[in-house]
């Protein structure tokens, strides 16, 4: 009769399977990790492969009393590939914290460990003092055993204690991926020396298997979330370089005419333009969010220049008292551009335009509202896009939310809902 532990012994070792192949499969197929990361997930994945393949070996050896001599190969092989791991998990933690193995003292240590397990390993081969299988072919445990068990666990202890004593060297996501690693094997091993149970090393083995996984999906997630950031980057450096021709040529033809006209005003917009350019450019170099202080200063510089040219019938609002927090650069510039682009019609009389921020306990709001001509995003593919560009980087770079409601004839609203940082 098969006894819960037996079936907890094949559930675990199956979980352990599984989990090993995802993570050899993952280590080979993801183009983020280094070499010697790769190196190192692919042979560790792949002894946990082969120590579960051993496990159920060991079962069905077990069940067939004809296979004795086998059993003793099985368990051999089990208690070998049940130890490389950790050798391996020293040399990817001096690796994490950038250190040379080669003089490192807890590489040596943990090496001449595995080598003292190894030695008692083989010698077990030869005598019953560690342990031995009966005649009704079961494995008992000699008086030596604690004996082959000590260098594992002390193994596992100062790995433990490596980790914690270089946790100012880990990221947090490898100091996270070493304790839920080394801490569950541990807490198993130390239990199993004094009350031998396999189905609890196997449970310790299939969490490290997890929790190295799990390094691997992370590094994937993290590599693609800087690639989507790279690629927003470069849409807002393109937008900026793509500037409206005939804006600037506005602009400029502008200032000629008031050279004459009204020589200050034309200080005053060169002033505004000059502002305008800098921080178009200066975007381009910006790879993290600003202050919306800087945005807004970079929207009012762009409204002036505007206002210069369509005097009366461009009409600004602002209320954005409340400025302490932070957006991706080319925010509130663009959205605002959009909505002069998109609203003015010289048929229709002024476009009002308000731009008002304020707290919320979620996070800060911000809201462009204009009473210009609308657009409907399902057919003016060029503001949507422009809008659509925006939210993404909004959602990547600080997990806001973009909203917009727009009828045609009836002007367009924007809102930005940032959360706290």
């Amino acid at each position: 009769m098969i006894d819960w532990e037996t079936i907890l012994y094949v559930f675990v070792n199956g979980a352990i399977f599984m989990l090993s192949a995802l993570g050899l499969d993952s280590a080979l197929a993801t183009p983020s990790l280094d070499r010697r990361e790769k190196r190192f997930f692919v042979v560790f994945f792949a002894d946990l492969v082969a120590c579960s393949a051993a496990f159920f070996l060991e079962l069905a050896v077990v069940a067939n009393p004809d296979m004795t001599a086998l059993l003793v190969v099985t368990y051999f092989l089990d208690s070998l590939f049940c130890s490389v791991p950790f050798p391996l998990l020293a040399l990817y933690l001096l690796h994490c914290c950038g250190e040379d193995w080669r003089g490192s003292s807890l590489f040596r240590t943990v090496l001449a460990l595995w080598a003292a397990y190894l030695v008692t390993l083989v010698v077990a081969q030869f005598t019953t003092a560690f342990y031995y299988v009966s005649l009704d072919n079961q494995l008992r445990l000699g008086s030596l055993y604690l004996l082959s068990v000590a260098p594992m666990l002390a193994m596992l202890l100062i790995l433990a204690a490596g980790v914690i004593s270089k946790q100012d060297e880990l990221s947090r996501r490898h100091l996270r991926a070493f304790l839920v690693c080394l801490l569950p094997i541990t807490l198993a091993v130390f239990i199993h020396t004094f009350n031998p149970s396999y189905a609890l090393i196997g449970i310790g083995l299939a969490i490290a298997a997890f929790s190295m996984y799990r390094v691997i999906e992370s590094t994937s997630a993290e590599q693609h979330l800087r690639q989507q950031r790279e690629i927003a980057r470069q849409r807002a450096s393109i937008a900026v370089l793509q500037m409206r021709p005939h804006f600037i040529y506005n602009t400029m033809t502008s200032i000629y005419y008031l050279c004459d006209q009204d020589p200050k005003s034309a200080q005053q917009v060169t002033k505004d333009f000059t502002t305008y350019l800098r921080k178009n450019f200066n975007a381009i170099a910006s790879e993290d969010i600003i202050p919306f202080a800087d945005e807004l200063e970079h929207t009012r510089a762009y409204l002036a220049v505007e206002q210069a040219q369509f005097e009366d019938d461009l009409v600004v609002d602002l209320d954005a008292t409340h400025v302490s927090f932070h957006v991706p650069p080319l925010t509130l510039q663009p959205i605002v551009e959009n909505a002069v682009k998109h609203g003015m019609d010289p048929d229709s009389g002024p476009l009002h335009i308000l731009i008002r921020t304020r707290e919320t306990e979620a996070g800060s709001e911000v809201v462009v509202e204009d009473d210009g001509t609308g657009f409907d995003p399902a057919l003016a593919n060029e503001p949507y896009t422009t809008l659509a560009n925006i939210r993404q980087r909004l959602d990547m770079m600080c997990g806001s939310e973009l909203d917009i409601a727009s009828r045609e004839g009836c002007g367009t609203v924007v809102k930005l809902t940032i959360p706290h940082r």
